[in-house]
């Protein structure tokens, strides 16, 4: 239960921040290079909630087992 609370509060950082990224491209119409709106981008928080909404969600997935589900083909009784 514990890992589906975090991987949706972690969906929620993600696309809160992704939508002020997408936002914040508007800043190119008004003479901002690509460069200066990456710069700008790394300095504001909100935006910074994506990747920790990312990380929030990577650790929240459970791995996957090598050998949970494997198949032999060839083997002998």
């Amino acid at each position: 239960m514990t890992r589906f609370f975090f991987f949706l509060v972690g969906f929620g950082f993600t696309l809160i921040g992704f939508i002020y990224i997408i936002i914040y491209l508007n800043l190119t119409t008004i003479g901002y290079n690509f460069l200066e709106y990456v710069k700008f981008i790394i300095r504001r928080p909100e935006c910074l909630i994506a990747i920790i909404g990312l990380i929030l969600m990577y650790f929240s997935v459970p791995k996957e087992e090598k050998d949970e589900l494997h198949i032999r083909y060839f083997t002998k009784f």
